[in-house]
């Protein structure tokens, strides 16, 4: 296993390249937040990824960074922010628990600190702020309070458009990512037994992607394990405690998180003999997911891979199983933006990550999703999680 990290210089490169970005749109200071539904926006620009706070960036079109940390996590953002340019600031509005109220040396609230920024850079005219979704109303509040007058812009869509094309340092790190990911499969399914719950068997993908060196399970969700008849239906859920049965559909989805970035398997099993019909709908959801994939290619539109996929799917009679055909970036989220869609048909371009699945849903026996993570390169789409092509049709054909 090829261990990579991002070298410090690249966080720094990053936020050189978002100053461009904002010169050009006229944008004299970006705030970004992140929470842990969507930890990549702050640790994208410094390395820094609190365990259990929110966290927030400041970056002025020149100058000092600022990175903001809650009381809990200061320690750890000492240790894990590595751009030298930069002052770490501890927050209350960001800490772990809302409302606590900390006696901590240094910390100030977000006004203050906006009053700190605003001396230091009095023409601020126009604030680029990252996070639309999650972006806290006390710390919007408090930027336009000192901001009086100040144009906020949501520079959501510049942020992920400066993700989505991977650099040589990233793809390192999202490979090993994969292989941990499909190691993890390999050793994890051949132990599942009839009669283990669904817990038990998301433990088992939780300790070996541990041992195999990941630093958690995918942002942000822990594997999912979801069996039998009912249970499977469920897109996403919490395992339960039912009991894995002889000859039914087993629906699992896990993934982890190496150095902030992700990847996935999303994958179907039977213990015992397999239904025919659920051979059939696997084998077809697979062969569709490969027919789409291999028209993933630098200069294509993605609505040629997705209605490739929806037109292999009418053919073989499944499209009325067929909730969408998903296809996504993934990176520092395992579904992230931008998406991919028949309507925006946007561009497939080369150092692309990104994830493609076959979702059957709805059949009288149960649900499943085929998942896997693909490498755009000068060639074409390069499956990098490994399992599903080796395990699918040595189970199902």
């Amino acid at each position: 296993m090829n261990f990579t990290r991002i070298e410090p210089k690249e966080y720094q490169e990053r936020v050189d390249a978002l100053r461009k970005i904002m010169a050009a749109k006229n944008i004299d200071m970006v705030i970004g937040f992140s929470n842990l539904l969507e930890i990549g926006i702050v640790r994208y620009y410094c390395g820094f990824a609190p365990v259990n706070e929110s966290s927030a960036i400041i970056i002025p079109a020149e100058g000092e960074v600022t990175v903001c940390s809650g009381q809990a996590s200061y320690d750890y953002c000492l240790l894990e922010n590595k751009l030298e340019k930069s002052n770490i600031a501890i927050l209350p509005e960001i800490g772990e628990v809302s409302g606590f109220e900390y006696n901590t040396e240094g910390q100030l609230d977000f006004e203050e600190l906006f009053r700190r920024i605003k001396a230091q850079n009095p023409n601020i005219k126009r604030i680029g702020y990252i996070g639309r979704l999650i972006f806290p109303a006390i710390i919007k509040e408090k930027l336009k309070r000192v901001f009086d007058g100040a144009e906020l812009v949501d520079f959501d869509d510049e942020h992920y458009d400066q993700r989505i094309i991977k650099s040589p340092a990233e793809i390192e790190v999202m490979k090993t990512n994969w292989d941990i990911t499909t190691q993890m499969f390999e050793t994890v399914v051949p132990q599942i037994e009839v009669g283990m719950t669904e817990r038990y068997v998301g433990g088992l993908f939780e300790g070996e992607m541990m041992k195999l060196g990941a630093e958690s399970y995918v942002q942000s969700f822990a594997p999912m394990v979801a069996t039998g008849p009912v249970n499977s239906h469920i897109s996403m859920c919490r395992n339960s405690l039912r009991k894995i049965e002889a000859s039914e559909i087993i629906n699992m989805a896990a993934g982890v998180s190496y150095e902030g970035y992700n990847g996935i398997i999303c994958s179907p099993l039977v213990l015992g003999e397999i239904p025919q019909k659920i051979k059939d709908a696997v084998m077809c959801a697979y062969d569709a997911l490969n027919y789409a994939s291999d028209k993933m290619k630098p200069g294509v539109s993605c609505d040629v891979v997705l209605n490739a996929y929806t037109d292999y799917l009418t053919k073989y009679g499944y499209i009325d199983y067929c909730p969408y055909g998903s296809l996504h970036s993934t990176g520092m989220l395992e579904c992230e933006a931008p998406t991919f869609t028949v309507e925006n048909k946007r561009v497939i371009e080369e150092n692309m990550a990104i994830c493609i699945d076959a979702y059957f849903k709805g059949m009288e026996w149960g649900s499943f999703r085929i998942e896997d993570c693909y490498l755009i390169t000068d060639k074409g789409a390069e499956r990098m999680t490994k399992y599903n092509d080796r395990a699918i049709p040595k189970i199902f054909k």
